[in-house]
């Protein structure tokens, strides 16, 4: 940790120096011919798509992310059923393989009901239950689970705490400012470092639509299904609106990051005969996890039904039971899945769409 800090002072004093910009201009110039284009799909895997000024070496950024993903783990519960998590573990690493990332990736599912998913930096993916459910196929998961990989590819996580930090440290002089003028920018300062750290900004999500969507195309999915989930995101956003001005939101509102998918879709990426929409994995899984979840209601009911039933006393005498008691309930909701594992060869293949 010792070297950490040193390491960060030592940029930081260049910073101040002035020397930082000139060598980010001399590496700058030294690395042109390396540079290569964030829209050319074909260059995926080689291009570095992490640069940016950061005092987290990718070995920092592992160790960091672990501690973060441990402190998940304790704080949530996660989906044990084998079935799920290795299905979705193996569409997040197909994903990766065809990504930018330089890092390896853990990736679990938490029992959720919460529309979202999240990869800490290092690689640490969770997804919500929720949103697997939220989706209607494969490809609208995978979309959504390349955006969070195109963060880690990316180093926005860090990227945003090595500006926090920076920002912290480049305030300390205006202390000796004195006075409201001192203060009130310290104060400022102070209120964006907690933003950076908790969300990403505008420009980092624009620039994680922007890369997810080409992980998505290089995968072989139709990359509409990210335009299609965002469309759901909408509706959601239209029955719950937030607090917050366009102007002042950290994220892009959804009608923008739509409208810059689908130029996207037509400028980068080059078209194909056929993309994958969905598998017939996708559907068991999902009805799978539809039926855990059900069974997770009906047990959190059952702990509840464990508590006594109380009765006050009255003058009139006790009324007759019914009969119809909860157990004579729960026992025709157990077991009434159908055996969805015999499917045929045709069922396996996957759902494509034509261009």
């Amino acid at each position: 940790m010792d070297h950490l800090t040193n390491h960060r002072l030592a940029i930081l004093f260049a910073i101040f120096l002035g020397m930082g910009t000139l060598a980010s201009a001399q590496d700058s110039n030294a690395d042109k011919s390396d540079i290569k284009p964030k829209d050319d799909v074909e260059q995926i895997g080689d291009r570095d798509v992490g640069k940016g000024m950061n005092f987290y070496s990718l070995e920092e950024e592992i160790a960091l992310g672990k501690s973060m993903a441990q402190q998940v783990e304790q704080q949530s519960r996660l989906i044990q059923d084998p079935v799920v998590t290795e299905y979705i573990n193996r569409l997040g690493q197909n994903l990766v393989r065809n990504s930018d990332a330089q890092v390896p990736f853990t990736i679990k599912v938490i029992d959720d009901p919460s529309w979202n998913a999240f990869a800490l930096p290092g690689g640490f993916f969770f997804v919500n239950s929720g949103l697997i459910l939220a989706a209607d196929s494969e490809a609208e998961i995978a979309g959504a689970m390349a955006h969070e990989i195109a963060h880690v590819a990316a180093r926005h996580g860090t990227r945003n705490a090595s500006k926090a930090e920076l920002a912290n440290w480049l305030s300390l002089p205006l202390i000796f400012l004195g006075g409201p003028i001192g203060f009130g920018a310290r104060s400022a300062a102070g209120l964006l470092i907690p933003m950076k750290f908790l969300q990403f900004s505008r420009g980092a999500e624009r620039e994680a639509d922007y890369l997810g969507l080409q992980f998505l195309y290089k995968t072989g999915y139709d990359p509409d299904a990210f335009v299609d989930f965002f469309e759901k995101m909408q509706a959601r956003e239209k029955s719950r609106p937030g607090s917050l001005a366009k102007a002042f939101s950290t994220h892009p509102l959804t009608p923008d990051r739509i409208d810059a998918a689908q130029d996207e879709i037509i400028r980068v990426l080059p078209p194909r005969d056929e993309y994958i929409v969905t598998t017939g994995e996708f559907d068991r899984v999902h009805t799978r996890l539809r039926m855990l979840d059900n069974r997770g209601k009906i047990e959190d009911a059952q702990q509840d039904s464990d508590r006594p039933t109380l009765r006050r006393r009255t003058t009139a005498p006790p009324a007759a039971t019914d009969g119809d008691g909860s157990s004579g309930q729960a026992s025709g909701d157990a077991t009434g899945s159908t055996d969805d594992t015999s499917q045929s060869d045709e069922d396996a293949r996957p759902t494509l769409k034509r261009r």
